[in-house]
């Protein structure tokens, strides 16, 4: 319990060093959309090919996918159950769509891998994926979408929702590393030494990058003009309540290894995505509110997760 602890201080320390040198001046907006462009597109795909290889055989990867029932229902029952919250709380009409995303969907990979790794080690790299896979999913079909509801045009703004984007979206780099990983590991292939030692540098990049993002996003967010609302509440009590305290009965119902539940439980009760706002004010939604609801998110996460650490370990 106290090496999770003392990991998880050295992750969000990272934040914090990206958010100071952020204060500094050494990082801008358009750092965070580098470091993003290298998760996404280097760093993340050589982890989780790696990681594949390294962590499981066929018979055990093969068993794997039984557990995916469990972040799909969830994430479909929490979006059920936002719908139900904006009626009965009355959400402003205005960001309708965010509230329902930011609700449902969860900060899988720049927030999700890092603690998970930070609390479990690398056995937890492909439960991680797992979720991620379904949260992405969704999020790049109905979550879009809900989002592009708020849009003052939204006729227009349907023309971005395109199904060989959101296939673009959904096949990211961190997938195709996924699929590859997967099919060298089943056809047992030798991992050349010169692969191996190039992936592993790469896949080192993925926790200090993806924190100094978070921190960037929170500076330039502005900490000063957070404003908290009940819709806000909301979207909070959908991300750190209902979201994992819905994975955790179906996983009484369905039987699948602690492990891989734990793993469920906390991609679960991330904060909110870090694109929501950058999509928000592409449709031109409530930008605010969203920018909002992911630095409430994050801060009080740091808070959160020792507190769900001591329930669930």
């Amino acid at each position: 319990m106290f090496q999770a602890y003392s990991n998880i201080f050295v992750i969000f320390s990272l934040m914090f060093i990206g958010y100071w040198l952020s204060f500094k001046q050494w990082f801008s907006n358009r750092t965070a959309d580098t470091f993003s462009k290298l998760v996404l597109n280097l760093s993340l795909p050589a982890s989780m090919f790696l990681n594949i290889i390294k962590n499981f055989t066929r018979d055990e990867f093969l068993s794997l996918f039984s557990g995916m029932i469990i972040p799909l229902l969830s994430i479909v029952i929490t979006y059920g159950i936002s719908k139900l919250w904006q009626r009965f709380f009355q959400v402003a009409p205005t960001h309708h769509g965010s509230f329902s995303t930011m609700f449902t969907f969860s900060n899988t990979i720049f927030i999700g891998l890092p603690i998970n790794l930070a609390i479990f080690d690398e056995k937890a790299v492909p439960y991680v994926l797992l979720y991620y896979i379904v949260n992405t999913s969704l999020f790049w079909t109905v979550g879009i979408y809900e989002i592009a509801r708020d849009s003052p045009s939204f006729e227009e703004a349907k023309v971005s929702f395109h199904p060989l984007v959101v296939l673009k979206k959904i096949f990211s780099p961190a997938l195709i590393g996924f699929i590859i990983g997967l099919i060298w590991m089943l056809f047992d292939f030798p991992l050349p030494k010169f692969i191996a030692g190039l992936g592993g540098y790469l896949s080192e990049l993925t926790t200090p990058l993806s924190m100094f993002i978070i921190g960037i996003i929170v500076y330039y967010s502005g900490i000063k003009n957070l404003r908290m609302t009940k819709d806000l509440a909301g979207v909070l009590a959908g991300r750190f309540l209902l979201s994992p305290l819905i994975v955790w009965l179906i996983g009484q119902w369905i039987q699948v290894p602690s492990l891989m539940l734990q793993v469920f439980i906390i991609q679960a009760s991330m904060p909110v995505q870090n694109s929501v706002p950058i999509l928000v004010r592409n449709y031109q939604g409530d930008e605010e509110f969203a920018a909002s609801s992911l630095g409430y998110s994050v801060l009080i996460y740091m808070i959160y997760i020792p507190l769900l650490l001591m329930v669930l370990l």
